[in-house]
């Protein structure tokens, strides 16, 4: 394979981003790093996955293991998945309250400006620290129109289970490339969106990604349906030290 030139942004400034809270064992859980069959099943139970889920994870774990990496994109010779932790879970409830949630979490997303943003111009917010969400919230006139906005397990086994099985990696399948595939073995948190027939929803949800574990990858899996002629604006944000 011939030599690619590595990509990066350059002139950005990420202070605001490169800061982090030591994390205490007592405070997480977290699978042991690599990558094979017992940790998707370990990952699997943590999230009391359906059975279908679980096998669709080990499902794409073979495909990964069966696919070479793609031709395209930036040299990642020298990624190797077995020195990543792929689930790290915060010991934490998912709540719908800033105020019910952990101090040093909160303050994380404050610190990135992610409450301030809320109360200033989203209809609603979903936050996730590390591999799972923290926190949740739509505002009461998007929802009495319809609008469906929660974290994918809750739509995983909730009332619309059915429509996340027929739709869950549908454009992008885990056959699309290597890392499709590792998506589709270990995601974990995520937002799901759904927009009934007709409703235009005017003011932006956003969904924001706080990695914070040091080794650890960040594996989040959005789904927005947009029904027959209704219309969203969706802001997906992500950062770490």
């Amino acid at each position: 394979m011939s030599e690619k030139e590595r990509t990066e942004v350059k002139d950005l400034d990420q202070s605001i981003y490169n800061f982090s809270y030591e994390e205490k064992d007592e405070d997480f859980f977290k699978v042991r790093k690599g990558l094979d069959e017992s940790i998707i099943e370990r990952i699997s139970k943590e999230k009391n996955d359906p059975a279908w889920m679980k096998e669709w994870r080990l499902k794409c774990l073979k495909i990964f293991n069966e696919t070479n990496e793609p031709d395209w994109g930036p040299d990642i010779h020298d990624l190797d998945i077995q020195k990543i932790v792929t689930y790290v879970k915060p010991k934490t409830q998912m709540a719908a309250k800033w105020a019910d949630v952990p101090k040093d979490i909160k303050e994380t997303f404050e610190k990135l400006g992610i409450p301030e943003a809320e109360r200033e111009s989203l209809a609603g917010v979903g936050a996730q620290y590390d591999s799972e969400l923290v926190y949740h919230n739509v505002k009461d006139e998007v929802a009495e129109q319809g609008v469906v906005y929660t974290d994918m397990e809750s739509a995983l086994t909730g009332p619309y289970a059915d429509l996340v099985k027929e739709t869950f990696m549908h454009l992008v399948p885990p056959t699309d490339h290597k890392f499709a595939a590792l998506h589709g073995a270990v995601w974990s948190g995520g937002s799901f969106v759904y927009v009934p027939k007709g409703v235009h929803v005017k003011i932006p949800l956003q969904s924001y990604f706080r990695l914070n574990a040091a080794g650890a990858g960040q594996f989040e899996h959005t789904l927005i349906i947009v029904d027959e002629g209704a219309d969203l604006h969706f802001i997906e944000g992500c950062s770490a030290p």
